[in-house]
């Protein structure tokens, strides 16, 4: 998206006035910008929204994220919202990425993906609801940080001072990101399965994956294509509905990651009401909410990777271009092998053929 292509920032409002009811998502996409830009043309507006420029320094922000006391944290993807609600607490971080825990807060940022920061109001009547919105070079959102009636408002006018922009501008410049090469490995191509399926069978530790991806430069859809049916089986369509109803019907407590490019949410714990509407299937839970377009779902595999202390199973799902869009793990304390209660559950989902069975 070319920044002379798109619509004056108060040609965005004036649109926004005609059409006050949509999401904001789908609004900006309908109207050919990108959320980030939606959300930049409120820059300094009067109105039902208004927004604060602030710098998108994610390593600070998370030494100011705890003062806010209890808030909503949501991350999403095209198919996927991830909502969880709790308080910010320590993190560490080294090199570009990060991790962030506190009381159900678990999260992972990769800071090269968080391009564009604002403090953003919206009223309605007298209600006036205040959110951090973090986005990435594409103006797709990476992170947002909603406050709740419990949040220290003081604090959050001391981070937005402490992070406010010099630039308050009503644009911002965008680009999406390259699509893959025309020499990309496709599980067509892969020639060093061998060398997986190696790899594979020798983690000791399940965060040795990704360095496995990258050693022998794999994308993670085509490694569960290509490591053979004992490590990676495709499961029927509705697993993922499946599981949901299995855990929160036995009080299984499980660990849900969905990430947007510069941050990936994990929740851990029980699931207790899943409600499915139309193409959503949602958790509506006290402290955890999610929203998935079960529509938007072609593949679901399951995984099964050695550790030190056992072996860790996983189901996860992917798009029609081949996208993670959500995992599933059995929640674990340190040092253990996974529950057997929730092995069981991914042992008794419907399989699939395998599509690289001879």
């Amino acid at each position: 998206m070319t920044h002379d292509r798109k619509p004056a920032p108060e040609q965005i409002r004036e649109a926004r006035q005609e059409n006050p009811d949509m999401r904001e998502r789908d609004f900006a996409r309908d109207l050919g910008i990108s959320e980030a830009d939606y959300i930049a043309a409120h820059v300094g507006a009067e109105g039902p929204l208004t927004a604060r420029r602030i710098l998108p320094f994610a390593r600070e922000l998370l030494g100011l994220l705890p003062k806010l006391g209890e808030v909503m944290s949501l991350t999403r993807n095209d198919s996927a919202v991830h909502e969880t609600i709790g308080t910010f607490g320590r993190f560490m971080s080294s090199g570009g990425a990060a991790a962030a825990f506190g009381d159900n807060i678990n999260l992972r940022l990769f800071f090269k993906h968080w391009a564009h920061g604002f403090a953003v109001e919206k009223r309605d009547n007298d209600t006036v609801k205040r959110s951090l919105q973090f986005f990435d070079p594409a103006g797709e959102a990476v992170q947002k940080i909603h406050l709740r009636p419990e949040s220290d408002l003081a604090a959050f006018e001391a981070l937005v001072t402490r992070l406010i922009s010099s630039d308050q501008s009503q644009t911002v410049s965008t680009a999406p990101y390259p699509p893959a090469p025309e020499d990309a490995v496709t599980v067509d191509n892969f020639a060093r399965r061998d060398d997986l399926r190696e790899l594979w069978t020798g983690m000791t530790d399940v965060h040795q994956f990704w360095d496995i991806l990258q050693k022998i430069n794999v994308p993670r859809r085509v490694a569960v294509h290509c490591v053979g049916e004992d490590c990676a089986w495709p499961l029927a369509g509705d697993a993922i509905d499946r599981v949901l109803a299995a855990v929160s019907a036995s009080g299984t407590e499980t660990m849900c990651f969905v990430g947007s490019r510069g941050c990936t949410q994990i929740y851990g714990g029980p699931i207790g009401t899943v409600r499915p509407m139309g193409p959503w299937l949602n958790v509506m839970d006290p402290k955890f909410h999610l929203h998935l377009r079960t529509d938007h779902i072609a593949e679901v595999w399951a995984l099964r990777r050695p550790i030190a202390e056992g072996q860790l199973s996983s189901v996860e799902a992917y798009d029609a271009q081949g996208r993670l869009v959500i995992q599933f793990f059995g929640a674990r304390r340190n040092g253990q092998d996974e529950p057997a209660e929730w092995r069981a559950i991914v042992d008794a989902l419907e399989r699939r053929p395998h599509p690289q069975a001879a």
